[in-house]
């Protein structure tokens, strides 16, 4: 049997505190499962596992952590000092990414599945919108995936997918507990890498051991009174496609923070991308122009024009912020010639008295204490003046 490589390519697949879980790219590089060894008899192996494994626990170069490269699940890596037999080895380099999304950190996803359930919880559209319009601004691909289909009639899961198609979205409805639909979402998943998000209580967990019977996320119920979602998914974690390609289950939440810039915000939504060739002004926010062709006339065009006020905002927000920093910072002419940046000193805490304001506090002081000595004698002498009766 040849050697084990110590040297190989990986995808992250977990991240745990400082030790990261890495898969080999290319497993028909490495040896055959060797044959576990023999025990005596009555005592277990202590490593049922076939040597070699597909994947290594791993840690971080020292001057990976000091240039600020970070690591993350998805990213493919190079992996040095390989010890197969005690799982182990330490990663050296991140290659180039295609792809980043820092919330979840994901790296090279190609595909990104926004689950959400049409009952419990029932499906709100301001919400979902407001998932869809983050996933746009992400720049991957989105697909959208209805559960829990079977506790509504078919008429109504139709009259979802007809109005989602509307907003330019082609939704997969699916039932874990009846079993279908999931065969047609294998399929389109099948070949990519793909981060699954929606909110908590959907089944997303559940939708991924369907798909990937091995994983055997941990599943909880939605709470009756308040018909929210119980956060099973603590971290981001990429799972192993049946037919090929890779599953990330991330941590479910109820509202995504959006903090997109609002010339950027028209992009996002389908409607407007349809419609924009159609608009005679290039720089139209579609809101109270003259003849703007887009406004008006479609479902979720309330919700832009809320969205567009909160991103204005924001975008104002960052601008004073900006305008008051740049205030603490003076311009000099640096060696080359070059304009550069100082911070300003701050006044109350790093600027001197001037020797005119200590010579004049000195002088209020002196006039201060010959006010206090005459004032003194005053009623000094008021107490030693004779009465009479």
């Amino acid at each position: 049997m040849s050697e084990c490589p110590t040297t190989f390519f990986g995808t992250v697949l977990a991240v745990q505190a400082n030790f990261y879980d890495v898969r080999a790219d290319r497993w028909d590089d490495l040896p055959p499962a060797a044959e576990p060894p023999e025990t005596p008899p009555g005592f277990p192996l202590q490593n049922p596992t076939p040597f070699p494994k597909r994947s290594l626990l791993c840690t971080r170069r020292t001057r990976l952590k000091k240039v600020g490269q970070r690591v993350v699940v998805g990213d493919r890596v190079r992996v040095e000092e390989a010890d197969w037999p005690g799982d182990r080895g330490a990663i050296s380099a991140v290659l180039p990414r295609e792809t980043l999304l820092d919330r979840p950190p994901v790296a090279n996803a190609d595909r990104l599945l926004l689950v959400f359930a049409i009952e419990q919880p029932s499906l709100d559209p301001n919400q979902l919108s407001r998932f869809l319009i983050k996933a746009e601004s992400t720049g991957i691909p989105v697909q959208l995936c209805l559960s829990k289909g079977d506790l509504v009639s078919e008429a109504e899961r139709q009259d979802w997918c007809d109005r989602l198609a509307d907003w330019g979205y082609a939704p997969i409805a699916i039932s874990v507990e009846a079993g279908w639909g999931v065969d047609e979402l294998r399929t389109k998943l099948s070949g990519h890498t793909t981060i699954v998000s929606g909110p908590s209580g959907v089944g997303k967990s559940s939708l991924i051991n369907a798909l990937i019977p091995e994983a055997q996320l941990r599943v909880a119920r939605v709470s009756g009174k308040l018909q929210r979602g119980r956060h099973t998914t603590r971290h981001v974690e990429l799972f192993e496609l049946p037919g090929g390609g890779l599953l990330a289950d991330t941590p479910g939440f109820n509202q995504p923070e959006l903090d997109c810039e609002p010339e950027a915000l028209m992009g996002y939504f389908p409607e407007i991308r349809r419609a924009r060739g159609h608009c005679q002004f290039s720089d139209c926010r579609h809101r109270d122009e003259p003849d703007c062709r887009v406004r008006g006339d479609w479902e979720r065009y309330e919700l832009y024009l809320e969205v567009l006020a909160e991103a204005e905002a924001v975008a104002e927000a960052r601008e004073r912020e900006r305008q008051k920093k740049g205030s603490r910072y003076k311009v000099k002419a640096g060696r080359d010639g070059q304009k550069e940046l100082e911070p300003k000193l701050d006044r109350d805490k790093y600027r001197r008295e001037s020797r005119r304001q200590q010579h004049q506090s000195l002088q209020d002081l002196c006039a201060e204490l010959e006010d206090a000595e005459r004032q003194e004698a005053r009623e000094a002498a008021e107490l030693d003046r004779p009465t009479w009766g």
